[in-house]
């Protein structure tokens, strides 16, 4: 074999040493890649999921049966002064895989009715500051009989 052929045949194995060298690091780091990947932040909903304009769809005044047909089965039910149909949910975050999770949003949509069965008030409740507050009318509840009912409600799916 002439010299030009051995010195060509060392270039060409140096060549492929340094392409599996560069596949094997591609390799690598589209291993770590896919690991991290699983480790990005993850979203729970928990409870009932409002649909889309569902509450603009019962009216003060509606039947009970309207609301089932609209909102669905209730997540809980109090008769304390007329019948309330609750709908609680929950929504929450972590952002690294294995870590603790932290509330986001909680909501308990409450549906009044009245002695008849029909719509009396339409109240959305969620935390605002650590405070029950109702997102439709704008206020926050004084303590009274809903009071005791709600807070445990929440104190019940929040995890801290």
């Amino acid at each position: 074999m002439t010299m030009t052929n051995q010195i060509g045949l060392r270039a060409d194995k140096r060549g492929l040493h340094a392409r599996w060298r560069g596949l094997r690091m591609f390799a690598a780091v589209a291993l770590v890649g896919a690991a991290l990947a699983g480790c990005t932040g993850e979203q729970f909903q928990k409870g009932y999921i409002l649909p889309p304009g569902a509450l603009e769809q019962i009216p003060i005044g509606a039947s009970q049966d309207q609301v089932l047909i609209v909102m669905g089965t209730p997540s809980t039910v109090a008769t304390l002064d007329g019948e309330v149909f609750y709908y609680i949910s929950q929504r929450s975050e972590r952002m690294v895989a294995f870590m603790n999770q932290k509330v986001v949003d909680q909501r308990v949509i409450a549906i009044y009715f009245d002695k008849n069965r029909r719509v009396r008030r339409l109240a959305n409740y969620g935390l605002q500051d650590g405070k029950i507050f109702d997102f439709i009318s704008r206020t926050t509840a004084t303590s009274g009989q809903e009071m005791s009912y709600l807070a445990p409600l929440f104190k019940l799916l929040s995890f801290n």
